[in-house]
């Protein structure tokens, strides 16, 4: 009786577990097929790297250059301001926090990643958009908006994961650099987020996989302008916002360029997750802790 509910047990999980491949596999095979006839009829040279998106002319123009480039300039600078924030206050939460203060600060972090989208971008519609169109050039709707945004969008992600590596990393490894003589600000960055590169990194990644696969807030804060960028106070459109503004009157052609520019999309989130395994794989081959 006992074998039999194992044996159960057993292939209970492993058809879990290939409904989860089977998913994957089917997401990828609607996406890649689905952009065949764009890339057969425009080139995926010309798709790529084209500047003009204008679906309902005579003749179309399909190009999602700037887009793409609208993608990663709001994901970096997103990236760059809510990481090392993230981190720092991973830091703080593995290693200042006090123990009473400890539980309401790590839910208060676990309630910044359950807000939804929505409500991120209406945030920054009513209050970051018009500060900054009352103190820089611009109407408000630009990178910068966008980008603040998803920095704070990315922050818990970035804090729980590097919050689980720190603590991941063996206290001998503090001690010993205590009893060389290193205070406990250099044990830390010298000795202890060193060793945890690998999860730090980790979060870093899928940060970045939420800023560029992010599309309400987005839509809401950035003004959805096709065009590249000149600063970061200009409009901005993202392969994201270009997806869900047009799908709902999207026919022809025009679909099929919408579900190429969701393959381009889910390419970057494919490569995103290869880099992630070669940087843990570094990292752990270098000594750190996963």
């Amino acid at each position: 009786m006992k074998e039999a509910k194992e044996k159960a047990a057993e292939y209970f999980f492993f058809a879990c577990s290939l409904i989860s491949i089977g998913a994957v596999l089917l997401i990828c095979y609607f996406i890649f097929v689905g952009a065949i006839p764009t890339m057969k009829s425009v080139g995926p040279w010309a798709f790529l790297t084209g500047s003009l998106w204008k679906p309902t002319d005579i003749p179309a123009s399909f190009g999602i250059f700037n887009m793409i480039v609208g993608s990663l300039y709001v994901t970096g600078l997103a990236c760059l301001m809510g990481v090392p924030v993230g981190v720092f206050a991973a830091v703080y939460m593995a290693k200042y926090c006090a123990p009473k203060f400890y539980p309401t600060l790590s839910q208060l972090v676990s309630l910044l990643a359950g807000i939804p989208s929505i409500i991120y971008g209406f945030f920054g519609m009513m209050l970051i958009v018009p500060f900054i169109h009352e103190h820089f050039p611009g109407n408000g709707n630009s990178v910068l908006a966008a980008s603040i945004v998803l920095g704070v969008m990315i922050l818990p992600t970035v804090i729980k994961v590097s919050e689980v590596s720190i603590r991941a990393v063996p206290k001998s490894y503090f001690e010993g650099a205590l009893a060389l003589g290193a205070t406990k600000e250099e044990s830390i960055f010298f000795v202890g987020l060193p060793a945890a590169r690998s999860g730090i990194l980790a979060g870093v990644i899928l940060g970045i996989g939420r800023a560029i696969g992010e599309t309400m807030a987005v839509v809401m804060v950035a003004g959805n302008a096709n065009i590249l960028p000149a600063t970061i106070f200009k409009s901005v459109r993202t392969l994201t916002a270009n997806i869900v503004l047009e799908m709902s009157y999207a026919d022809g052609p025009h679909y099929d360029a919408i579900v190429a520019t969701g393959a381009v999309l889910f390419l970057f989130i494919l490569l995103l997750n290869m880099v992630l395994g070669v940087i843990n794989k570094g990292a752990n081959t270098a000594g750190g802790l996963s």
